[in-house]
Order: structure tokens, then C-alpha cells, then sequence
């Protein structure tokens, strides 16, 4: 377990790296939009790249920050049943959940995007609106977010077994010291992984050893 709890940890890195860089295309989505209000009201100037652009970006922070919103525990929850049930109970069901629904559906939409995004790049697709965008990116978001989101399940239902077993603490919060507490369980049980292979080791030697006095 202590092996799946370190690529936990990994994928939680790589997500909260896209986390933190999906924030700043909110950011460009503003600047652009407010750059775009302002030469259309004060200059009568006008872009449909601009526009689509604006949609673009949101496209990509609603898709790739999926993960992220995941890993911080801010998706929607039936509180008022969450609340009443214990945080082992809670884990239970978000584990079912994940393999019975969420994984499955993230896998599903992966194969079905991908080919809508590859005949989009082969045959450089644009905007049916006059100066418009290609279309590639914004459809390479649906398949590339659907993955990030698959990979930050696989991470939560490895913590939701490892906090089932004990092995953790409760994964539902976003506080860096359970992370942390968490990646020392993760080195932890490896360490007992380690220290009971020795000691099968050596009582494997001092059996061949008794066994090679005796004969």
C-alpha cells in the first residue's frame, strides 16, 4: 500500500500544479473580456476571436480544473447526509461511487471525445464565424480533462482504502499538514514492508544456517 499511497501523493502534486496554473486563465479570461467591452464600446471594434477566445478559456478552466476541485474536496456534496453518516461510512460510498461511476463515465467520455478531436486536427476544423478559431484545442479539452479528473480518482480511492485500512488519516480536507501526515503513513508503511522482508530474511538464513550444523 505504501507504493500506491506515493503515486497518490505524486498524482496530487501534478494536480495541484494544474490547479494553480488553470487559476491564471481566469485571469486572461477578465483581461481579455474587459479589453473586448472596451474597443467594441470606445473604438466600434470588434473580434470573433475574441469572443471565442473568451469561451475557450473558460471551456479550460471548467475542464482542466476538474481534478483540482476534487483533490480540494469542493465538489457537491448531500451535506445534510454526508453530515450524519460516519467519515468511514463516507469514505465506503465515495469509494463505490468512484469505481461504479466515476471512473467508468471518465473512461467512456475519453473514448468518445477523442476521435471528435482527432478528425478536428486532421482536418483543421475552424469557426464557422468569420475570423474565428480553430477548433482542435477547445475539443482536446473534453478528453484532457476527462483525464486529469480519471487520474485525481484513482489518487482519492487510493486514500479512501488507506484511510479504511487505518492507514492514513480522514481524506476529506484540503489542510497540507493531512497531506502531510499522509505521505509519512505512505513511508511508513513501507518501512514496515521493509523491516518485516528483512526479518523474513533473516530467520530465513538462520534456518538454512541450523539446518547446515545439523547436517
Amino acid at each position: 500500500m505504501g507504493g500506491l499511497l506515493k503515486l497518490s501523493g505524486l498524482i496530487d502534486a501534478i494536480t495541484e500544479r494544474i490547479g494553480k496554473l488553470v487559476m491564471w486563465l481566469i485571469l486572461a479570461a477578465v483581461i481579455i473580456s474587459a479589453g473586448n467591452a472596451v474597443m467594441r464600446k470606445a473604438f466600434d471594434i470588434g473580434s470573433n476571436a475574441y469572443l471565442e477566445i473568451q469561451w475557450y478559456l473558460f471551456s479550460a478552466v471548467f475542464m482542466l480544473g476538474s481534478g483540482y476541485v476534487f483533490l480540494r474536496n469542493a465538489h457537491v456534496r448531500i451535506d445534510f447526509i454526508s453530515g450524519k453518516l460516519t467519515k468511514r461510512t463516507n469514505a465506503i460510498i465515495d469509494a463505490v461511487g468512484m469505481v461504479v461511476f466515476l471512473i467508468p463515465l471518465c473512461l467512456i467520455l475519453i473514448s468518445l471525445s477523442w476521435p471528435v478531436f482527432e478528425r478536428s486536427w486532421v482536418s483543421g476544423e475552424m469557426s464557422q464565424n468569420a475570423g474565428g478559431l480553430i477548433r482542435w484545442p477547445v475539443q482536446l479539452l473534453i478528453p484532457l480533462g476527462f483525464s486529469i479528473l480519471l487520474m485525481q480518482a484513482v489518487s482519492e480511492l487510493i486514500k479512501r482504502i488507506a484511510f479504511v485500512k487505518g492507514l492514513i488519516p480522514e481524506p476529506f480536507s484540503d489542510d497540507p499538514g493531512a497531506k502531510i501526515a499522509a505521505a509519512d503513513a505512505a513511508a511508513a508503511v513501507e518501512a514496515k514492508a521493509a523491516a518485516a522482508t528483512a526479518k523474513a530474511a533473516a530467520a530465513k538464513a538462520a534456518l538454512q544456517s541450523k539446518l547446515a550444523k545439523g547436517a
